[in-house]
């Protein structure tokens, strides 16, 4: 059975911008987890950013909820695009060393968002669009799902 990488928030590891975490229950986890199959990975903790820290959201560059080389990741007050691109990176990075070819990453987040993020206005509107970790995983033929997607996972032949 292959590895999976996977979001640490959605393990438990209060990892998130708010120090918080989204565990995920599901039997089925718990058990890849318990196997050593789960390989967790916070893009914005190996970017560099701390916990707690400011919410980010992707502001239009390449069209809304497109993140392109135009785009920017943003706080209210500053742009943390290269601590995002940076662990997208790291991600990557540890995926490919691990032979890894599907992905399960917290939906909304500018990191890790897969087919819904923030629409970059910190309004809590959302809009169709990937995060950066996503973007660039996808463009090496890593499958990515959210967490609402797991059941595809579930079915998957991994």
């Amino acid at each position: 059975m292959e590895q999976i990488l996977i979001s640490a928030c959605l393990l438990g590891q209060p990892v998130r911008y708010d120090g918080m975490s989204c565990p995920i229950e599901c039997t089925r986890i718990d058990q890849w987890q318990a196997r050593g199959l789960l390989v967790p990975v916070c893009p914005e903790m190996a970017g560099g950013l701390p916990v707690p820290r400011p919410p980010a959201e992707i502001t239009p560059g390449g069209g809304p909820g497109v993140w392109a080389g135009t785009a920017r990741v943003m706080t209210r007050q500053a742009d943390v695009t290269q601590f995002f691109i940076k662990g997208a990176q790291a991600a990557l990075e540890k995926a490919v060393a691990c032979g890894i070819k599907t992905a399960l990453l917290k939906q909304k987040s500018p990191s890790c968002g897969s087919c819904r993020i923030y629409d970059g206005s910190f309004s809590g509107s959302l809009v169709d669009g990937m995060g950066v970790t996503t973007a660039l995983l996808r463009q090496n033929g890593i499958m990515v799902l959210g967490e609402d997607q797991i059941d595809q996972l579930l079915f998957k032949q991994i």
